[in-house]
């Protein structure tokens, strides 16, 4: 019987090079002649790439991808596209190999007590945290808490922590515009899912009549939350850190946040509950 062929759909069809490279660079904001003298090629040649025209070597792959600012993913991705394997490992943290990544990881977020601190992963799924998160989160329904738990869902559902929170308006802003600037820069289907999920969740009343507690950016290291608990009204300063050169995909998209107190009352009422654990 005659092997009958079936044309892929041009809508599952993996993208090649030329096209993966155009969009990078115009999502990066870079002209032709830009990335060709930063990567140190010829503009001709780089347009050929992008067109199709000629095919990059493994090395030309990775430095364009190093000039591009790419993600470790995404580095893999264009590797694939030229015809190359990739270069970087992708295990899932449950993975037997990562169990030192996973102790260590830990290691970092209890020493960050009593001050509360947790790990997510490029989606802003929950993947670890010390004892302090634990109790931020009491009282809240069991299945806003049913892993895997979003930490931006958790944040501004209404049933979540959203009514918990002091100037609910400017926090929900902070995280919905720095939810849109991960997803513009990445590109990345699921991070438009949530952005549109949370843009469309109601806003709660707030916890208290006449609440003032601010909840603001500070500047671009570090923004305000302020969160009502059974202790009293709780200040922090938030900020993400991840780690600073790693070889894994998926280590490479773990970011950490913590919450630090920001003002003495705070770290005061953290300490007491901390001592209670």
């Amino acid at each position: 019987m005659a092997a009958i062929l079936v044309p892929m759909d041009t809508a599952t069809r993996p993208p090649d090079f030329g096209s993966l490279l155009r969009r990078w660079r115009r999502m990066r904001g870079r002209s032709q002649l830009a990335l060709a003298l930063a990567a140190e090629v010829s503009a001709r040649h780089l347009s050929w790439l992008e067109t199709g025209r000629a095919q990059p070597s493994r090395a030309m792959a990775l430095r364009l991808a190093e000039h591009l600012d790419l993600p470790l993913r995404e580095r893999n991705a264009l590797l694939l596209a030229a015809g190359y394997a990739p270069m970087y490992a992708e295990r899932p943290l449950t993975d037997h190999a990562m169990a030192p990544a996973r102790q260590a990881l830990q290691q970092v977020l209890d020493a960050h007590e009593p001050w509360p601190a947790l790990a997510v992963d490029r989606h802003w799924q929950l993947l670890a945290a010390n004892r302090m998160v634990g109790l931020m989160l009491q009282g809240l329904p069991a299945a806003l808490l049913a892993p895997p738990v979003n930490v931006l869902r958790l944040s501004l559902h209404p049933h979540g922590l959203a009514p918990r929170i002091g100037g609910l308006p400017a926090w929900r802003t902070h995280v919905l515009q720095r939810l849109a600037r991960q997803q513009a820069a990445s590109g990345d289907v699921v991070l438009a899912a949530l952005l549109a999920e949370l843009q469309a969740l109601p806003v709660p009343v707030p916890a208290a009549a006449g609440d003032t507690a601010d909840s603001t950016p500070l500047d671009e290291m570090a923004t305000r939350l302020s969160l009502h608990t059974d202790a009293g009204v709780l200040h922090f300063i938030t900020t993400v850190t991840v780690f600073g050169a790693p070889h894994d995909v998926s280590l490479s998209e773990v970011a950490i946040e913590t919450l630090l107190p920001a003002d003495a009352g705070t770290a005061e009422r953290l300490r007491a509950l901390h001592a209670a654990l």
